[in-house]
């Protein structure tokens, strides 16, 4: 919405100049006491003495001036502990001196002290009950406890005492907010607007007490007196028939657009209302119709004409045909608009919503090469290169977003991944620490967890057993249940043949969690093999290999090795055959074959 031309009240901003006004004229109210008590002493001296009279109270009202400044500039130190000892210097000759029960009530307060700053400042409200910061003071505190109904009396007496004081019924209809009492509220809010005018943040709150209350008629009148106090302002109008249309009145809805649209004919969001009643009533051609007029607006910049089309898109819901309209419509813009990565990025996140991840994908990349410097468009790509099992492309689109981006771990996690799959061991390893140093201050358990369990394979990979160990230790301390540890954990010890007891405890939790898994049976089933357990390594193979669609050529090879140890070398001939034609058999299966021995 663009800046309006009424005037907003803040509460914040009028308390604050009220705490502004009081600062500076504390002195002059000091000064005030002081000389009225010092002519009072004059009245009841006698002649001989005046003169001498009169410099010792003159000499004692500057000490006490000096005392009390001593305190305010303690204030405006942002020392307020210090202030309130001075404001007591002064409390101590004058107990009834207001300004000074005020400062070191406003003193307390400042340290957070509301209990004890209360009587203070109902002390300095009761000598002196016409001063309205006084009373603000003595208000704000009691919000503070919750003592609504005091300063509700507080800022109702105020408002009593002239119109002046009229834009104090904003702080006191809020207070009747807190204090459940919407009604009051409204009448407060009323009694603002009859002497101060049509105010936009008063109407607004009035509305959504209306909504609060379903009271949708009223909400609308008071959407109607925006409109009446800016006639020229199609911005009002629009907001109005948005919220008729949240509120199911559409065909009200369509007269307030049309309104708005004859003071401003090519208003985009008028046209994307429209197309969203449309699509509800069912009329798609209307639809097209209404975007369409947003797509041909030549004074609209194509990326907010994505953004525009991205936020129809979001307010369709469910609609599968909305949706592809907007898709196919972003297409057009994308490919008349060539160079524009918001268009690029608008298509992206359309096909995404429909399950195109590859289209999404390609959509991100081409965002990317247009305009590098997004972040979230290299999240969304890395993303989606992960999910897709794209390597080649996670590890160059990866190394491209660390160009832009050096120190966001998460990019270096990517590239850590990206690079393990592909074997490269020391250079995964050189990206997990370092996106694990650059993530180490965040509490997310689970992100960190997966990196230390990907070192755990990178370090193996490399032949450092003993870091590896450590790091998938140090993921099991955290999530003992970790099913990518237990795995590879387990399995790697097998193929080195170490700490085969801690193989089995943790390949067996395994299997007990996922009794069905063809791939952690299978691994169960290898470190059984390897701790010379063939027959109860036949047994879980023979689980896994229940399952046709999980069957590997991997755990056909394995079945075939322990058949063999087994005594049954006919049988492991034949499994070893079926392994090297389901394909993903290790490197010794032809010489398996070849010699039918292992």
């Amino acid at each position: 919405m663009p800046n309006r031309r009424t005037t907003h009240m803040n509460p914040q901003v009028i308390i604050y100049k009220s705490r502004v006004l009081l600062t500076c004229g504390l002195g002059l109210l000091l000064l005030t006491g002081s000389l009225s008590t010092q002519a009072q002493r004059r009245r009841g001296t006698p002649p001989d003495s005046a003169l001498a009279k009169t410099g010792s109270t003159t000499t004692v009202r500057m000490e006490e001036e000096t005392v009390f400044t001593d305190g305010m500039r303690f204030m405006m130190t942002d020392e307020p502990t210090k202030a309130v000892a001075e404001f007591a210097k002064v409390l101590q000759k004058h107990p009834d001196n207001a300004a000074a029960q005020y400062a070191i009530a406003n003193a307390l307060s400042k340290t957070g002290k509301t209990t004890e700053a209360i009587p203070y400042a109902a002390k300095a409200y009761a000598l002196d009950g016409k001063n309205k910061f006084y009373a603000l003071l003595l208000a704000e505190l009691y919000v503070k406890q919750k003592r609504y109904g005091e300063a509700e009396q507080l800022y109702e007496a105020m408002l009593k005492q002239g119109p002046e004081n009229a834009e104090y019924g904003v702080e006191l209809a809020a207070i009747y907010l807190f204090d459940d009492k919407p009604d009051k509220a409204l009448d407060t809010y009323s009694r603002v607007e009859r002497e101060l005018g049509v105010n936009e943040e008063i109407s607004r709150q009035k509305q959504r007490i209306y909504l609060k209350q379903n009271k949708i008629d009223k909400a609308v009148e008071e959407a109607e007196k925006l409109v009446q106090s800016e006639p020229g302002d199609p911005d009002f109008l629009l907001e109005g028939a948005e919220l008729l249309v949240a509120n199911n009145r559409d065909d009200q809805a369509i007269g307030w657009i049309d309104r708005a649209l004859k003071l401003n004919p090519d208003l985009p969001q008028a046209h994307v209302l429209l197309a969203d009643i449309y699509r509800k009533k069912g009329d798609t051609t209307r639809v097209t119709e209404e975007l369409n007029k947003v797509i041909a607006n030549p004074n609209l910049e194509a990326g907010l004409k994505a953004r525009i089309l991205s936020n129809y898109a979001d307010l369709t819901g469910n609609s599968a045909v909305a949706k592809q309209d907007a898709l196919k419509m972003g297409e057009e813009l994308a490919k008349a608009n060539p160079n524009d990565h918001k268009s690029q990025v608008m298509v992206a996140d359309l096909l995404l919503q429909q399950g195109r991840k590859a289209d999404a994908r390609n959509a991100y990349a081409r965002a990317a090469r247009l305009d590098g410097s997004i972040y979230e468009v290299w999240g969304a790509l890395l993303r989606l290169d992960g999910e897709l099992n794209q390597a080649d492309s996670l590890l160059k689109h990866s190394e491209e977003a660390l160009e832009v981006f050096p120190t966001q771990g998460l990019f270096w996690y990517s590239n850590g991944s990206a690079n393990l799959i592909k074997r490269r061991y020391q250079q995964a390893v050189d990206a997990l620490e370092e996106s694990q140093k650059l993530l180490a201050a965040t509490n997310n358990r689970e992100l960190q967890s997966g990196i230390q369990a990907q070192l755990g394979d990178a370090y193996n990979g490399l032949g450092e057993h003993a870091k590896s160990d450590e790091a998938y230790e140090a993921v099991l301390k955290v999530d003992p249940l970790n099913d990518y540890v237990l795995n590879n954990y387990s399995y790697f010890l097998s193929l080195r043949k170490e700490k085969l007891d801690r193989a089995l405890q943790l390949s067996r939790k395994l299997v007990e969690r996922h009794p069905t898994e063809s791939t952690y049976l299978d691994t169960y089933a290898w470190v059984l093999y390897v701790s010379k357990d063939y027959a109860k390594a036949k047994q879980y193979l023979e689980k896994a290999l229940a399952d046709p669609s999980g069957v590997s050529g991997t755990i056909i090879e394995h079945y075939g090795d322990v058949l063999f140890q087994l005594g049954e070398q006919a049988r492991a001939l034949e499994q070893w055959k079926q392994a090297k034609a389901k394909g993903g058999a290790g490197p010794e299966i032809d010489r398996k074959i070849t010699t039918g021995k292992l």
